[in-house]
């Protein structure tokens, strides 16, 4: 079953830079998929048009059903609630407690009193440190954001997403700022959501080796096209440097 369906997804920014062309692609629920290519790609648009956050130009998406493209005020909140996001500088707020941010996850179900009194909602707060005990952080939820490393505040943003119970997570390059061991322990805890909640993942990547260590396919990009579409093991030499350019060398994290 198709949880997402693209068809001709085209993106023409104000400057003129055709940032998508023709995207035609479908996500089965599931799914772990990574999106691979060169900065300006296209991959980070792509992500961003799946829940509007960049208007698409034209063409089709399809969410569990429903059109994402023609979706206007409450409908489109409902569909963007169950598409968590999760963006590489974290978007946090620094200065708040890291259970505070996790309980911003739930805003889109919320009314702005029920979001001004978060702390007095006991189900909310047992949500929000369940969701943080399953990303490790459980100890920290009274620690505010600035004080925790980079890791350990992309872990707190994951949590957040999760307060959403979203069908799908858009992780757009969620360890580019993180050193390789972090990046690989972030990289984890979104293999488990994909495993033990069947939790459907769009991830864009730089590096083919995580790819390969919790991918279930690969989509990548060049120039606003898809020019590859299949297992991370089907990715040799000839193809990555197809994605990457004949001097491309792909660096290892283990």
């Amino acid at each position: 079953m198709n949880i997402l369906e693209l068809k001709k997804l085209n993106k023409i920014y104000a400057s003129g830079t055709h940032a998508l062309k023709d995207i035609d692609l479908n996500v089965k629920k599931g799914e772990f998929v990574i999106l691979l290519g060169l900065s300006g790609s296209g991959k980070s648009t792509l992500l961003r048009c799946l829940n509007r956050l960049i208007e698409p130009t034209s063409g089709k998406i399809n969410f569990d059903g429903h059109d994402v493209v023609k979706s206007e005020g409450k409908a489109l909140r409902i569909i963007r609630r169950k598409i968590g996001m999760i963006f590489q500088q974290f978007n946090l707020i620094k200065n708040l407690s890291a259970i505070i941010n996790v309980l911003t996850g739930k805003l889109g179900y919320i009314s702005i009193l029920h979001s001004l009194t978060f702390k007095q909602h006991k189900d909310d707060v047992d949500f929000a440190n369940s969701n943080l005990k399953r990303v490790g952080l459980e100890k920290f939820s009274n620690n505010k954001v600035r004080n925790l490393s980079g890791g350990q505040q992309q872990r707190v943003a994951i949590a957040r997403a999760l307060m959403q119970d979203p069908k799908v997570i858009l992780a757009d390059e969620p360890v580019a700022s993180l050193d390789p061991a972090t990046a690989d322990s972030v990289m984890k805890y979104l293999g488990e959501l994909n495993k033990n909640d069947n939790m459907t993942i769009l991830c864009s990547l730089h590096f083919l080796s995580l790819a390969r260590k919790y991918g279930s396919r690969v989509v990548a990009l060049k120039d606003g096209k898809i020019v590859f579409d299949g297992t991370p093991k089907e990715i040799d030499k000839q193809k990555f440097q197809d994605i990457y350019g004949e001097d491309a060398e792909e660096v290892e994290i283990r």
